[in-house]
């Protein structure tokens, strides 16, 4: 005789074991975060005791979702998937732990020009909104994706070249000041700016604002390095600082707009036998762990990722659910390394 299979494990089991509504533990599993941390552990932790698991077909059927959510990467149409910044790969993966602790998948779709792009997720019913990163330098993308997300779509960018209100932006311009204030207090008084030429992209425009408003309280204007092209920030930011050396014009501090330029400074300082940080202080922005293992390390403005993947999940999800988005800036920190430190 056949014994009769399991029965499965519900959400009023899990109700039951804890002493709470079932509504409760519903909301606990699909990630809402009405439902405060210490709850929500609660219950993943009985869920687990019991042997839970989620129906996603049914649940899908049941809430017209998908429960997955699309991550588009954009990379400049020049450059492959591997050249992209690093700082986009960690924020890529902090969206998709902050995705998968509100219980969505993660679709990611690396694109660039040239016919490739995609963004109907929603359409296709391959996810229910839709998180845009990538280089600010591909113009013809941001464009399509604002392009969805004026349409109508559940569409939040990260670094947009565009005014839109469903962009989360670090915050750079309190950065930039950072940035200064540090540099003045390490004893800098001739402190050059690497980055690209103005009008430039909404974030940098912000990041040299505050660093050119805080050296004014000091007395100071920056000096402004031109921006040579080039294939990589790298090499632009080497560039730039050897046209200032071969000009002889004379620095002791320097502020680069990105990590990337920093790091091409500091490869072309160390060429020219310039000693960082006791002859020239070296500031970046945006806190790639390359920093960590360039010599020497490299001072930086640090983007809290973290929070930045839990902005965009969140604002994403708001979008889904006809709801406003969270508009405070990520913080940022001073993150002092080796170049700077006397």
């Amino acid at each position: 005789m056949n014994k009769p299979a399991p029965r499965r494990t519900t959400a009023y089991d899990i109700a039951y074991k804890l002493g709470i509504a079932q509504s409760t533990v519903s909301r606990a599993l699909n990630g809402n975060k009405n439902v405060s941390p210490a709850m929500r552990q609660r219950v993943l932790l009985a869920a687990q005791e019991l042997n839970y698991s989620v129906n996603q077909a049914a649940a899908r059927l049941r809430t017209k979702s998908t429960k997955t959510l699309a991550l588009v990467v954009l990379h400049r149409p020049d450059e492959g998937p591997t050249e992209i910044n690093p700082f986009y790969f960690s924020l890529l993966g902090c969206v998709g732990a902050s995705a998968a602790a509100r219980g969505y998948d993660l679709l990611v779709s690396f694109q660039d020009v040239g016919g490739q792009l995609f963004g109907c997720f929603e359409d296709s019913r391959q996810a229910d909104g839709l998180i845009v990163i990538g280089s600010s330098q591909n113009e013809d993308a941001w464009r399509y994706f604002k392009g969805i997300a004026d349409d109508g779509y559940s569409v939040v960018f990260f670094g947009s070249p565009y005014s839109t209100e469903t962009a989360v932006r670090a915050d750079n311009r309190t950065g930039g000041a950072m940035a200064a204030r540090h540099l003045v207090a390490q004893g800098c008084r001739r402190i050059a700016y690497i980055g690209p030429p103005s009008p430039a992209q909404q974030q940098f425009e912000a990041r040299f604002g505050g660093f050119a408003a805080e050296l004014a309280t000091q007395g100071l204007n920056p000096i402004i390095a031109p921006i040579p092209s080039g294939e990589s920030k790298e090499e632009q930011g080497a560039a730039a600082i050897a046209a200032l050396l071969d000009a002889g014009t004379e620095f002791d501090g320097i502020f680069a707009v990105t990590d990337l330029f920093a790091l091409g400074v500091l490869q072309k300082l160390q060429e020219r036998g310039v000693d960082v940080p006791h002859a020239v202080s070296v500031v970046g922005f945006d806190g790639i762990r390359a920093g960590l293992y360039a010599y020497p390390t490299l001072t930086t403005i640090e983007q809290d990722l973290g929070r930045a993947g839990e902005m965009l999940v969140d604002n994403v999800i708001a979008a889904i659910n006809g709801e406003s988005p969270t508009l405070d800036p990520v913080p940022v920190n001073l993150q002092i390394r080796g170049s700077s430190r006397s």
